[in-house]
């Protein structure tokens, strides 16, 4: 129709008045002062500055229009958009879509009461939707089996009975909730990871410690269809871990754990898996710098892994002269020699994730920095794809404290979203583009 094709020229941005696209009319005999052609014709047109209209003539009847190219946007600069004020400190967001529901946040809240938030994107920005009671929550992960629709919790503390669960929630269509379905013992939790290999759903945690003791194991679980709970599948000794990563390539499967403190020393080796066999088995070990987090990401058929270190410590070596600002790494997979090696280091401040995202033919990396040594107020920054050059800091963004970040899309355009570990403020950034 003619209205919906002048709000959507008029939404456009970047329109000039001039522009160059091919159109069909659908009858030419109709209109003689139309170029005329055929129906299987798509001749171009140089529309002008009163194109809209033009359009909302009713002599001038249109069938659908087609675009000779996509248009690409260029990211241009951040925007801030929404401040969002949280119940506390924020330690994780999980932003995620449920079919003919919503786009919706859950943020990992670190007080008890009175818990972690989840909000739904209502008319452009996040309004509460429903709160859920956590003990100092760090990260959320949503993952679907089948019609079956979850968000599991990563507590760190005990709850008020001594009980030291993490919680898997399932979202009840008749509710329109979320409402407890499984607990599972953890300790002092990190993240969940979800994933399938060959047809089977897992969830992975990070136990980060038990009592003083970093040196635990992390659990697997595998999904029983018949008795509709997660079971043990396998351990993984850890080292006061922080994070999983799952990722595939070509027919196998891996899964990378963040080692971040063995009770005397940061600096010590994270590890990647791979699936053979039935199980996970050493696949690279990779010396890290208190870890806090693994970003795997694909360019064309390159493929990356990004490690966040986060701090330098070793209680028998002499104190660096700053513990916190230090190397990142990037490392890219290569064929030949079968293993990651390493491809770029970035220097970040007390660094606790990445995030990679694109905007158009663009490819970014942003990192959260989150404490420099002196204070939290960090720039976190986003660094571009410069192919040859490799990243290269594009935007420097003013953080408090940064923990998380995530990229989402909504048809109104492209997000950041950042969670701050030191106040109850998180922050939507808008990615404005040309």
């Amino acid at each position: 129709p003619r209205t919906q094709l002048c709000s959507l020229l008029e939404s456009r941005q970047g329109w000039t008045g001039l522009d160059v696209l091919p159109i069909e009319v659908e009858s030419a005999s109709h209109h003689p002062w139309v170029w005329p052609f055929t129906p299987s014709d798509t001749r171009t047109f140089i529309f002008p500055t009163k194109l809209c209209t033009a359009l909302k003539s009713p002599a001038f009847n249109l069938i659908p229009l087609f675009c000779g190219l996509p248009v690409q946007h260029r990211l241009d600069y951040v925007e801030e958009y929404q401040n969002l004020v949280t119940n506390s400190e924020t330690m994780g967001i999980e932003v995620f879509t449920i079919p003919k529901v919503g786009l919706f946040a859950a943020m990992a809240n670190r007080n008890t009461p009175p818990g972690s938030a989840i909000y739904r994107w209502t008319d452009g920005k996040f309004l509460h939707y429903q709160n859920i009671p956590t003990y100092q929550a760090q990260s959320w992960k949503y993952f679907t089996i089948g019609k079956k629709i979850f968000l599991a919790v990563a507590n760190f503390e005990q709850n008020e009975r001594g009980q030291e669960f993490s919680v898997i929630y399932k979202w009840s269509r008749r509710k329109a909730k979320f409402v407890t379905y499984q607990r599972i013992t953890t300790h002092s939790a990190r993240d969940w990871e979800a994933f399938v290999i060959e047809g089977e759903a897992f969830l992975a945690v990070v136990n980060h410690r038990e009592g003083n003791n970093h040196n635990i194991d992390s659990v697997i679980y595998r999904w029983n269809p018949r008795t509709g709970l997660f079971e043990t599948n396998q351990t993984i000794p850890t080292s006061g871990a922080y994070d999983w990563e799952f990722f595939t390539i070509g027919p196998y499967s891996f899964l990378a754990v963040a080692n971040t403190f063995n009770g005397t020393s940061t600096k010590i080796y994270s590890h990647i898996y791979i699936w053979l066999s039935g199980s996970f088995q050493l696949f690279q070990s990779i010396l890290t710098f208190g870890a806090a987090d693994w970003e795997v990401f694909h360019i064309g058929d390159r493929v990356f892994l990004a490690v966040a270190n986060s701090h330098s410590y070793d209680s028998g070596m002499p104190a660096p002269s700053n513990f916190y600002a230090i190397n990142s790494s990037i490392y890219e997979l290569n064929i030949t020699a079968q293993m990651f090696v390493k491809f770029q280091d970035l220097l970040t401040y007390s660094a606790l994730d990445w995030e990679f995202f694109s905007v158009g033919d663009d490819s970014f990396l942003v990192v959260a920095n989150s404490f420099n040594g002196f204070t939290f107020s960090v720039n976190s920054i986003i660094y571009r794809w410069q192919g040859y050059e490799g990243f290269v800091a594009a935007h420097h963004l003013p953080t408090v404290g940064c923990r998380d970040w995530e990229a989402f899309h909504t048809p109104e355009g492209s997000y950041l979203f950042y969670s701050s570990a030191k106040e109850p403020l998180s922050k939507v950034l808008k990615l404005k583009t040309t």
